[in-house]
């Protein structure tokens, strides 16, 4: 046996190695010209895993699991002994001991010198060829792929020479969309298979396309071999494929798309007339019926001033009659103006920072008398901070107004209606809630149409023309808002929601005042109310501003330390039994803050025991006035000097 090749002796054997055509990666074995091996480089051994003494004096055909037991490379080695004819990339697939794994090795095979290694005569190299056959056969898959989403694309696409600018592939449906069978397309022009007008045409689209290797033509009319012209949108880019510049076609058919788009201009001119129309006659009628009203009025007016104290009763009861609805038409010719300057983009809202819970106050002092007059039972709950969006405070008014208006009206006499306002997810919402007539399920996508109305009975006791709604529905879109009707059907109530972004609350810049006594001039000085009784709380504050007081409002807790800490007040009237926190806990956060030091503090309750007087001293009170108290009372109070 010829000397096993060592780390002494290993440099001449690479020398040799690297005299065989292609890569020699996994080691060389030299053989005798029975194919009996006489040793291997140490690479061979550390890539198969195998031992010298497993390997030498064996046939090539017995090694491992008989992976080399190959006719085929049998007969290229015996060529490579007889006729020094070298060979390469002979493909041999083997599993590898030792957990190698499976592999696809690539032999390479050439006579030897019997110098480097005696008694040898033909030489072996092993070359691991796995990468590149997976990499071959993701190839493979990823052509089939291709080819598949070629063929069945819907849309048409040509392969171009970018050079010639003739097709040099077609899918099957660039195939159907000219009338052409895809042999029949091969080597045509653009312009020869019904693209582009004429030659000159195609040959400037071509050389735009040269240029910038990308052109689009989003409406190209093309004629088909069928005579058919049909409208396209065409794209196409340059690319190099196999050192090949080609040009990818994406061509579209757009026909269906393009009718259709004329379909929709023609009902939109037809849609927008219809509403050009509908604006223009409630323009008119609305103009046309202020008219007669204004001279009906003034006479219902001077019949009034004309009757005496012995005026006839019947008379009297028939003016009143003509005068209320007279009213009632004057408020219906309104919101007719009202929303056809909305739908019409002639409103201009004044857009500023407002309290919504104020707002929604304030709507229901406005409905309050109707609410009286159906005997229904209003409850609002109150907020726990004021709730500060920006909206126009007269349209928003307007909104929650006709929101109540429209409970009212729809809910038999004596029933319950909610209004309130929450947070979530950095949004106010304002509701209002009733128990009346409710709102079928097929009407609800339409309630806030123009001139939609509930089901009602023939008698058409609770009138109107469904203005109201949709006037508030466009109100709350122009202000960012929206609004929501819910029901659960005929008989059971109704709730409308509004949503708008709650934003921040605004600073209040004042100028510094001493929170000292005027001397009994109560000139501008700054009074906070809170009182959780809006009627209460609305006719101290109106009596108050008459006699020269600065006055802010408030109905709850939370609310009346918000306004108390931005507006610093001199005196807070304050009730004890409030929503939130009590008049108690407010009075004493009010004592901690340093700003308001000074500020004097009277108890407005109902609560007039020694105790209770004991409690309001403790939280920090200076005086304590009961319910049912006279207002000049009160001013001593608060003019008292501390």
């Amino acid at each position: 046996m010829p000397d096993r090749i060592t780390l002494k002796n290993v440099a001449p054997v690479r020398r040799e190695a690297h005299t065989i055509p292609g890569t020699v990666s996994q080691g060389v074995v030299f053989m005798d010209a029975d194919l009996r091996v006489l040793g291997a480089d140490p690479l061979f051994y550390s890539s198969f895993r195998v031992t010298p003494a497993e390997v030498e004096g064996r046939l090539l055909q017995d090694l491992g699991d008989g992976q080399w037991n190959n006719e085929a490379l049998h007969q290229l080695l015996n060529d490579a002994i007889a006729s020094d004819k070298p060979f390469t990339d002979h493909e041999v697939e083997s599993d590898l001991p030792g957990g190698a794994g499976r592999k696809f090795m690539l032999l390479h095979g050439a006579r030897t010198s019997k110098v480097t290694f005696p008694g040898a005569v033909v030489m072996l190299g092993f070359d691991d060829g796995t990468a590149r056959r997976v990499a071959e056969e993701a190839l493979r898959k990823a052509e089939v792929r291709y080819r598949r989403l070629f063929q069945t694309a819907k849309d048409g696409i040509l392969i171009l020479d970018a050079h010639t600018g003739k097709v040099i592939d077609a899918n099957a449906f660039m195939e159907g969309l000219v009338g052409l069978e895809s042999g029949e397309l091969l080597g045509k022009q653009l312009y020869e298979i019904g693209m582009f007008k004429d030659i000159e045409e195609n040959k400037a689209a071509f050389r735009e396309l040269q240029r910038d290797r990308y052109i689009r033509y989003e409406h190209l009319p093309v004629q088909n071999q069928r005579g058919e012209t049909v409208e396209v949108e065409f794209i196409a880019n340059v690319y190099l494929e196999d050192d090949r510049l080609v040009a990818q076609c994406n061509v579209r058919d757009i026909s269906d798309r393009v009718r259709l788009e004329k379909q929709i201009a023609l009902q939109a001119v037809a849609l927008a007339d219809e509403a050009r129309s509908k604006d223009e006659f409630l323009a008119m009628l609305s103009h046309e019926l202020r008219n007669p009203l204004a001279p009906i009025r003034s006479a219902v007016h001077l019949l009034k001033l004309q009757q005496g104290a012995e005026a006839n009763p019947i008379q009297r009861q028939a003016l009143e009659i003509i005068d209320r609805q007279v009213g009632n038409l004057t408020k219906l010719v309104s919101d007719l103006l009202e929303v056809s300057r909305v739908i019409n983009g002639r409103i201009h809202l004044n857009m500023e920072t407002v309290d919504l819970h104020e707002l929604m106050q304030h709507a229901i002092q406005t409905v309050a008398p109707l609410i009286e007059q159906q005997r229904h039972t209003l409850t609002l709950h109150e907020c726990d901070s004021p709730m500060w969006a920006h909206a126009d405070p007269l349209r928003m008014e307007e909104v929650l107004v006709n929101l109540l208006n429209n409970a009212v009206k729809y809910t038999p006499a004596g029933g319950t209606i909610e209004a309130g306002c929450a947070l979530s997810d950095g949004h106010v919402y304002l509701h209002v809630t009733d128990n009346g007539i409710g709102i079928q399920k097929e009407l609800l996508p339409r309630i806030f149409d123009l001139f939609t109305q509930a089901d009602r009975s023939l008698d058409r006791s609770q009138g109107g023309l469904g203005i109201g709604l949709a006037l508030a529905h466009r109100l709350v879109i122009l202000q960012g808002g929206t609004i929501q009707a819910t029901s659960a059907g005929l008989g059971k109530g109704s709730t409308f929601t509004v949503r708008l972004p709650l934003i921040q609350p605004p600073v209040v810049v004042l100028d510094p005042a001493p929170l000292t006594d005027t001397g009994g001039d109560p000139n501008g000085m700054r009074v906070l109310v809170v009182d959780d009784n809006i009627d209460l709380a609305t006719m101290l504050s109106s009596t108050l501003r008459h006699k020269g007081y600065a006055v802010r409002t408030a109905h709850s807790g939370p609310q009346g330390l918000h306004i108390a800490h931005q507006w610093t007040p001199q005196i807070v009237l304050l009730d004890i039994g409030l929503p939130g926190l009590d008049g108690y806990e407010v009075a004493r956060r009010l004592r901690t803050d340093p700003n308001m030091s000074g500020v004097r503090l009277i108890a407005l309750t109902g609560y007039g025991q020694e105790a209770d007087v004991a409690l309001t001293r403790e939280a920090g009170f200076n005086a304590h006035l009961v319910k049912p108290y006279d207002f000049n009372e009160l001013e001593k109070l608060m003019l008292k000097e501390q």
